[in-house]
C-alpha cells in the first residue's frame, strides 16, 4: 500500500470527519510529520496498540562492495527502528489463521 492508497483509506474511515481528499492528505502528512519530529527530538515515539518508533545506532563495521568484492569500511550511523505493538501483532496473526 502506498501513500495515495493510505490517504484514500483515511478519507473513507467513518468518524474521521474528513470531507475531501486534500483534508485527508493534510491529516496524514501531519501525523507522519509529528512522528518524524518526535523521533528526532525525543528519540522515541510510542503509539499504544500500534508500535514504537525509536532511534537505533549501528556501529562501524567491515563490509564488501557487492559489485567488485573489495573490502570496505562502513561508517557508524543512526537509523529508525520500528517495534510492532502487541495488539497490532495479535491482530496480524489472527487474520492469517
Amino acid at each position: 500500500m502506498n501513500k495515495a492508497q493510505l490517504v484514500d483509506l483515511v478519507l473513507k474511515t467513518k468518524g474521521a470527519g474528513l470531507e475531501s481528499k486534500a483534508a485527508a492528505e493534510r491529516a496524514f502528512d501531519a501525523v507522519v510529520g509529528a512522528i518524524r519530529e518526535g523521533v528526532q527530538k525525543d528519540g522515541k515515539v510510542q503509539i499504544i496498540g500500534f508500535g514504537t518508533f525509536s532511534v537505533r545506532e549501528r556501529g562501524a563495521r567491515n563490509g564488501r562492495n557487492p559489485q567488485t568484492g573489495a573490502a570496505m569500511k562502513i561508517k557508524a550511523y543512526k537509523t529508525v527502528n520500528f517495534k510492532v505493538g502487541k495488539e497490532f501483532k495479535d491482530r496480524i496473526n489472527k487474520k492469517k489463521r
